[in-house]
């Protein structure tokens, strides 16, 4: 009895693992994707990440022949998005579009639930772009300088908006605190929507924002930028220059979007999606798209990927011990 019930076993588990060897050689070979693939964005559909993200994935569409469908997994500051995707089967058919949050939202943490060098295959980093700083029209202050002499004036009072706790946004605005050496009350918010409509209306005196939301406030008069963000000044506001310009050298904070797949996903995938990104990320369509976002293209090789991804988690994790910031 004990001998056939081991046989039996034994025969169901052979279909499981041939089917399993035959996802990693699809995977590992040219053939790969011979189905649709999966492309996890870990936020809420709507923002910039969800729209750049469906753009992208019609572009691998037309591009590998096969589906690719954008799948929401939002919460816990994408955490649970970032969670999914390592515990997902390294088959090539899973892969990750996310941002700079991969890097900052585990420094917050004494034990991490991810580690984002360790528990990933790095595809490609996509785009680069900067924040915005911003403030209200009724505020006495032209440029970042002027702005930093506000609120040492009057400390604790001046209320910064920002979206979410554990964010490139917090830290980016607790790394001007710190340096400036003056003190706000940073006010997080669930979305960059509700943030606008309060700094508008005047319940906040400052923002710090992605460029894209912005721009359109900027342009009208609603908004004041005083400064941006991150090492260069933006295309789209050549005007207005850094936080590093005005008075904090050193300082960068920029946002980015990259792929990622699961560890011990085949190269051979990860090349042939690197591949087909390098192609169609410098079509006129996508150019003119993140041109108006704000964002610069980048499609760099997996390599270059990790090599960048080694720099930045320990550079966040660096500015969060120096500056006791928590989330909360």
């Amino acid at each position: 009895m004990r001998s056939r019930l081991v046989s039996a076993l034994l025969c169901s588990c052979i279909p499981m693992l041939w089917a399993c060897n035959g996802l990693a050689q699809d995977a590992a070979t040219e053939s790969y994707p011979s189905r649709p693939v999966r492309l996890v964005v870990p936020v809420a559909p709507g923002g910039i990440l969800d729209i750049h993200g469906r753009m992208f994935s019609q572009k691998f569409a037309e591009t590998l022949g096969q589906p690719f469908i954008v799948e929401n997994r939002a919460g816990a500051g994408s955490l649970i998005g970032f969670l999914h995707v390592a515990r997902s089967a390294p088959d090539g058919y899973t892969l990750l579009y996310t941002s700079t949050t991969i890097t900052v939202l585990s420094a917050f943490q004494e034990k991490p639930d991810y580690d984002a060098i360790e528990d990933f295959a790095p595809v490609s980093l996509l785009t680069k772009g900067s924040y915005i700083v911003v403030i209200h029209p009724s505020i006495p202050a032209r440029n970042m300088a002027e702005f930093i002499s506000y609120a040492r004036s009057k400390p604790g009072t001046v209320n910064w908006g920002l979206t979410g706790l554990g964010t490139p946004h917090h830290l980016g605005a607790t790394w001007i605190m710190n340096d400036a050496k003056i003190k706000m009350t940073l006010v997080p918010y669930k979305g960059g929507g509700p943030m606008q409509v309060d700094l508008l209306s005047g319940h906040l005196q400052a923002g710090f924002a992605t460029l894209v939301s912005s721009l359109p406030l900027v342009r009208s008069g609603k908004l004041r930028a005083v400064a941006i963000s991150g090492s260069q000044r933006s295309k789209v506001l050549p005007d207005v220059p850094t936080v590093a310009e005005s008075g904090l050298p050193g300082y960068d904070v920029s946002t980015w979007h990259g792929m990622f797949a699961p560890k011990n996903t085949p190269e051979q995938a990860l090349r042939r999606i690197n591949g087909a990104l390098v192609k169609f990320i410098r079509s006129p369509d996508v150019l003119a798209k993140l041109a108006a976002d704000g964002l610069e293209p980048v499609a760099s090789t997996p390599a270059e990927f990790r090599d960048f991804i080694a720099v930045e988690v320990p550079r966040w994790s660096k500015l969060v011990k120096e500056t006791g910031v928590r989330m909360e």
